[in-house]
């Protein structure tokens, strides 16, 4: 995808998103909570300052595994998932991570909430 379709897709998701939860508009860390709250499977309930940041890192993770760069190792006795990291990610520039970030996020809505972004 190129940057301005990316740019496109992303802001249509924000505004639904937005919408949906009654939040402003969220930005990438709080669409990567929604991510790891939605890959943790486990509804609606209060989590930690830790936990917020271990369900980013899900989220991240999960992102990247459609990349090659994770895999799946299994849940914890708690249910949580937990990754391996099979492949260095490359050193992506801050707006090329950005980017890739979006757009996997946007690929994430779209395949698993089979949700249109088109905007």
């Amino acid at each position: 995808m190129k940057a301005s379709e990316i740019n496109k897709k992303w802001a249509a998701l924000q505004a639904h998103t937005a919408q949906a939860f009654d939040m402003e508009m969220p930005d990438i860390k709080i669409m990567l909570f929604l991510i790891g709250v939605q890959e943790l499977g486990k509804g609606p309930m209060k989590f930690s300052k830790r936990q917020k940041e271990e369900l980013m890192h899900i989220a991240t993770c999960r992102l990247f595994s459609s990349m090659g760069f994770y895999e799946l190792e299994g849940l914890d006795q708690d249910g949580w998932p937990h990754w391996q990291l099979v492949k260095p990610i490359p050193n992506y520039t801050l707006l090329e991570q950005e980017m890739i970030i979006k757009s996997l996020i946007i690929d994430y809505f779209e395949d698993a909430m089979s949700m249109d972004v088109n905007g």
